[in-house]
């Protein structure tokens, strides 16, 4: 009897999960329709250019829609057509250790992206997103920044993916 109702709730699932349009089992709701995506190298027009975001954050939204989608990944003009910028790079201090000192500095990245689709108006954006992570002020920008940047920019990544696949 156990054996009927599991197989039964499988086969509902099954329906349940192919009728909608989810490719994976991972809560990815892109219509069936959009078959492609295009990321344009996200340019860095902030007034700090660290010269490894621009091509990290690329790499790292086309790798979201490679590995968790069943989208094919082109050049321009996708069905999911989606480009951006870098405009904000900036260290500030935060947490102060006393009065005159700072504990731990700031390094936030802000991007602007937009989404454009012919076959889904809907769910078409235009938005900033923002991240940071905090680091030792005893330890220099230059010591850290690599792996910051591969940090912020996976999670800015993640957001933009959310926001387009998922939308959040």
């Amino acid at each position: 009897m156990n054996s009927i109702r599991n197989i039964i709730l499988l086969v509902l699932l099954t329906t349940q999960i192919s009728s909608c349009g989810i490719y994976k089992f991972n809560g990815v709701t892109i219509p069936p329709e959009i078959e492609t995506v295009s990321v344009a190298f996200i340019e860095n027009k902030a007034t700090i250019v660290a010269p490894t975001l621009s091509p990290t954050l690329t790499d790292n939204l086309r790798n979201k829609f490679l590995t968790q989608t069943n989208l094919r990944l082109i050049e321009e003009n996708g069905d999911f057509s989606i480009e951006g910028s870098v405009t904000d790079y900036t260290v500030s201090p935060v947490g102060a250790a006393d009065n005159s000192t700072a504990s731990k500095n700031r390094l936030q990245v802000t991007i602007q992206m937009t989404l454009v689709s012919e076959k889904a108006k809907n769910l078409e954006f235009s938005q900033r997103f923002t991240q940071f992570e905090d680091f030792d002020a005893s330890t220099s920008l230059a010591d850290v920044e690599a792996d910051l940047i591969e940090t912020i920019s996976d999670n800015l990544a993640q957001e933009v993916f959310n926001k387009a696949a998922l939308n959040w």
